[in-house]
């Protein structure tokens, strides 16, 4: 993770994603640990800071809070910043390294060396673009940051010095005169800075100006502070006067720029140093990218980089090439003329080749005879594709950056597409702006038009008449759309269509056969599968890519832009050959989906995840071409792990509703359908579409495997011991086949149900032999599966180290293999032992963290699972009123799903809670109900919560005999289970038991004796 405070105070990830750190005080806390980012900053500093005269009632306590709060921000941000945040004494220390923070990195860059003026320029350079403002720029008035704001601008402005003489070496003497001109007017008495003003405008040929600004300078001193000027500045007086003017430079024929050049800072820097240390550089990309305008700007700030001209030829025509250079330096290229060698030779200048790629050859034969006679003259040549000679020094110009998930407009501000889109809106709207209306709108339009600057200009014009809403959902159709175009300009750049009409006459015939056929791949394609479906071959694909039209993505990929590809379309339905491509393309993919449904179970698992996670569109786009049922069920292991329930169900309906006729496939997509709409939870009774799926099933193997799925998503709901009789009976027929898979997997399924029914030891040797068989396997979801009883065991015993190191094993597992539901559980787990170990700030995040997961990704056992543990820890923290409106929350879903176990657990909790408010009527009617649940369950561990729970009622209503009865009993059941309660599960039966023998002198027999200090865990967990 990074973190930024030369600007604004900003958090990013390490992939460069903005991090949102919400609430001032939080943000407040962030700034103050950066600081002194990796030293710790005692407590009564921080609470000053947050603060000042006025602390909370309770100081220590809100900054923990705080401290809690940022911890969740960064951790939602990348997953592991929350350990970013550490506890040291005196207070905490934000360990961060030292690339991680900008500030250390520009005081890293500051301090290295280098006789190289080259050097010195791009390592300053580098280092002063990390400035995004004034430093800690939003506390600017604040105490805390005052002595760090005042050593960084002090750096700041070495480093400009620095920057600026290493450029004067470098004869940049017209761009450090412009450059220095408004930090020389905000420092008036820094004379190093001031030295460095004046030799620039006297290098530039601006005399005059500099002898004035020496003179000014001079009674400046003089009047202020009584000096004179120094050594430096008096040398520079005495070689300014010995040297006399400067001679004129010739004027630079360069188009001047009518809007600011938004998001190509670094592009603009990137070519200068190109340019800087190669003669030939080609800027390359699509139509519409916007390579001329940066083109003008490279060439704009190395004027003083080429004292003998700088001049820009737009190639527009078929024209000569030689005599449309020789016309603009305003010479005639034989015969009767001055040849262009000659005119250049010996010149230190910069020719701009403009629109290169449809006069390609002449082009190159230019640049090449030019350099070799002149060795003074750079070449920067814009072209959709190289000129392909020795030399040549390729910048690739990208679309702009594309705005990430977030729709908040503070976030989509870092990108550079939505800046450009917005700015130019503004300009074509006036009163336009970019707002929460506006946001996801602008988002989607700058997505689907990738980034592209001509395409975001022209939708941008659109705005005044359409309005955002409008104008992202026209976009299918958006050669319409964007046909009015803008006036001015070459026509190729008038409207997107023509933009791509221009470089679709550029290509031979193969190419536009294999553009066109490419467009019926979604999300891009490999190798293989453009050769496959499209009858193409690396060659004609590397032309493609040179010709800007098609991208290589760094995984090997090959993709069309969306604007591109909706051409290509086009292009394929006129040449009448859409719907045969659009058959081989669904082919090629269903048969990848049936190819890698044989490998995700094993040790390939990973791999055949990731590469289905690249073809999703394309598998998405196979099965909306008709791809048959079997290719559904392929795929729907792929949706189990990747969490992706309502994709899943969508898909089995469909091929449901397409394939009525009956046959195995089918009812194997009807199990599958099951499986999905009892995943997504929707409050249908599980048993019922149990019983329902399972009833069509005539192959035994086929019917063992149902029953193991159709219990295994969902073995903590509905009738448990019915689900241990079909696990059982999978079982034999697994064993019988000799199926190790399928073997581990039921045996990790009767090792959750054994939970259920509180049988320890049987839990115990099918959750290790389950592990082993895994282990074998080589299987990552098998492993994470097979963990999860063991956790629980380890849980019930009271051993949470070996809990903890299970679950973080599990979480990283989970976490590396994209598996989102079982990540939740594994967050939520963590969640339980952070709160039964006493952590109950951190409880609260995990399971927080756990719950956002789990709603994002409509995995509805783990929303429940994550829901009840925040109501547990509201209730450890004696937050009633929050840990109710937990509980309840999932109530109804418990019920409409048949959740016995789960009601039985959340009634419990409940009845602890209208206890602890003193409604022992209350309490006894939840606990009465949760004992019924508990009881149709037959997990006596279950059973015993509930009693103790009518324990708790009993006493409080005064029925104390009958209440420490009502313990014995608990405590019996426990026992005979070999599950005593563990000294930090106490809590309640000790509440109890004390209120027993207070109020009654009868002492309840509760098995161990209280542990001090155990006041802040929760009851019984969730079986």
């Amino acid at each position: 993770m990074r973190f930024g405070v030369l600007g604004p105070l900003a958090v990013w990830t390490d992939a460069g994603a903005p991090v949102r750190v919400p609430e001032a005080k939080v943000r407040t806390l962030l700034a103050v640990l950066l600081t002194r980012p990796g030293h710790p900053v005692s407590v009564d500093r921080l609470i000053d800071a947050l603060w000042g005269d006025r602390p909370p009632r309770n100081p220590v306590g809100t900054l923990q809070a705080r401290v809690s709060q940022l911890r969740r921000a960064l951790e939602e941000g990348e997953p592991g910043g929350r350990g970013l945040v550490a506890a040291r004494p005196p207070g905490y220390a934000l360990d961060a390294g030292p690339d991680a923070v900008d500030a250390a990195r520009f005081a890293a860059a500051l301090g290295r060396e280098s006789a190289d003026p080259l050097a010195r320029k791009r390592i300053l350079g580098d280092a002063l673009a990390l400035w995004r403002g004034p430093a800690f720029a939003d506390f600017a008035d604040a105490g805390f940051a005052r002595t760090a704001i005042i050593e960084l601008e002090e750096g700041r402005l070495v480093a400009l010095e620095r920057h600026a003489r290493a450029r004067l070496d470098l004869g940049e003497h017209a761009a450090v005169a412009a450059e220095l001109a408004a930090p020389a007017a905000r420092h008036p008495l820094r004379e190093p800075l001031q030295a460095l003003h004046l030799r620039a405008l006297h290098l530039a040929g601006r005399q005059g100006e500099a002898f004035a600004g020496y003179h000014a300078l001079r009674e400046r001193l003089a009047e202020e502070l009584g000096a004179d000027p120094g050594p430096e500045l008096a040398e520079l007086h005495r070689a300014m006067l010995a040297e006399g003017p400067a001679p004129p430079r010739p004027a630079p024929r360069l188009p001047a720029a009518l809007d600011e050049l938004i998001g190509r800072e670094d592009a603009v820097e990137q070519g200068r140093a190109l340019l800087a240390g190669h003669r030939l550089v080609t800027l390359t990309g699509p139509g519409g990218v916007g390579k001329t305008r940066l083109a003008v700007e490279i060439a704009s700030r190395s004027l003083a980089d080429h004292p003998d001209g700088v001049w820009m030829v737009e190639l527009t025509g078929p024209d000569d090439v030689a005599e449309q250079v020789a016309s603009v330096l305003g010479l005639r290229e034989e015969p009767g003329g001055t040849p262009l060698a000659d005119a250049l030779r010996g010149r230190r200048a910069l020719l701009v080749l403009d629109n290169c790629e449809h006069v390609l050859e002449p082009a190159a034969e230019l640049a090449g005879r030019l350099l070799a006679a002149a060795p003074g003259l750079r070449v920067l040549a814009t072209s959709r594709e190289p000129l392909g000679i020795a030399g040549e020094r390729l910048q690739l110009v990208p679309p702009l950056d594309l705005p990430g998930p977030e729709t908040a407009p503070d976030g989509l501000r870092e990108s550079s597409a939505v800046r450009l889109f917005v700015a130019r809106a503004a300009a074509a709207c006036p009163g336009f702006a970019l707002d929460a209306d506006t946001a996801p709108w602008v988002a989607a339009i700058c997505r689907r038009l990738d980034g592209v600057p001509l395409a975001l200009e022209l939708a941008a014009t659109r705005v005044r008449a359409l309005g955002v809403r409008e104008l992202a959902a026209r976009l299918d159709d958006r050669f319409r759309v964007l046909a009015d175009g803008r006036r001015g300009g070459p026509a190729r750049q008038r409207t997107l269509r023509a933009v791509i009409d221009w470089s679709w006459d550029l290509l031979t015939g193969p190419e536009r056969v294999a553009l066109r056929r490419l467009a019926v791949h979604a999300g891009g394609c490999t190798l293989d599968a453009a050769e496959a479906v499209c009858d193409t071959d690396v060659d004609v694909l590397a032309r493609l890519v040179d010709r800007s039209l098609a991208v290589r993505t760094e995984e090997g990929r090959y993709r069309l832009l969306e604007s591109v590809a909706a051409y290509a379309l086009e292009r394929l339905r006129e040449a009448g050959e859409e719907d045969e491509f659009r058959r081989r393309h669904a082919l090629h993919y269903t048969g990848l989906a049936e190819h890698a449904a044989e490998r995700l179970r094993g040790p390939e698992q990973g791999h055949w995840l990731k590469r289905l996670d690249q073809e999703a569109a394309n598998l998405r786009a196979a099965l909306g071409n008709g791809a048959g049922i079997g290719s559904v069920n392929a795929l729907a292991w792929y949706w189990y792990l990747r969490g992706r329930f309502g994709e899943a169900r969508r898909a089995f309906a469909g091929a449901l509703a397409a394939h009525p006729q009956a046959s195995p496939a089918r009812t194997e997509a009807a199990t599958w359908l099951t499986a999905f709409t009892m995943l997504a939870g929707e409050g249908v009774d599980s048993e019922e579409l149990r019983q329902t799926a399972l009833a069509d099933h005539d192959d035994p193997f086929a019917r063992a495997k149902a029953e193991w799925l159709l219990s295994h998503v969902h073995w903590a709901y509905g009738d448990l011991a019915v689900n241990r009789r079909r696990v059982d009976r999978a079982l034999t027929v697994f064993r019988k086949r000799e199926d190790r898979w399928f073997t581990a997997a039921a045996l990790a399924t009767r090792a959750n149900l054994a939970l259920g029914h509180g049988d320890l030891v049987a839990l115990e040797r099918d959750a290790v032999e389950s592990v082993a068989l895994f282990a074998e396997l080589g299987d990552p979801w098998g492993r994470l599966e097979a963990s999860d009883a063991l956790v629980r065991r380890a849980e019930i015993a009271g051993d949470y180290a070996e809990a903890a190191r299970l679950l973080r094993e599990g979480l990283r597992l989970a976490e590396e293999s994209r598996m989102w539901p079982e990540t939740s559980f594994r967050l939520s787990g963590l969640g339980r032992v952070a709160l039964l170990t006493g952590a109950l700030g951190e409880a609260r995040d995990l399971h927080e963290r756990a719950l956002d997961l789990a709603r994002r990704h409509m995995a509805r056992s783990a929303e429940e699972f994550a829901e009840v543990g925040l109501g547990l820890v509201a209730r450890a923290r004696g937050d009633l009123d929050a840990a109710e409106r937990h509980l309840r929350a999932r109530l109804d879903w418990l019920r409409g799903i048949g959740g016995t176990a789960g009601l039985a657990f959340v009634h419990a909790q409940l009845g602890f809670v209208a206890e602890e408010r003193g409604d022992a009527v209350r309490a006894l009617a939840l606990h009465t109900e949760g004992l019924a649940a508990a009881r149709a369950v037959g997990d006596p561990r279950a059973i015993a919560l509930a009693l103790e729970g009518l324990a708790g009622a009993r006493s409080l209503a005064g029925e104390h005999a009958a209440a420490a009865g009502l313990l014995a009993e608990a405590d019996g059941l426990r026992a005979a289970a070999g599950a005593a309660l563990p000294p930090a599960e106490r809590r309640d039966v000790d509440r109890i038991a004390g209120r027993i023998r207070d109020a009654s002198g009868v002492v309840a027999d509760t098995g161990e004796s209280p542990s001090p200090g155990e006041s802040s865990s929760p009851g019984e967990r969730e079986p």
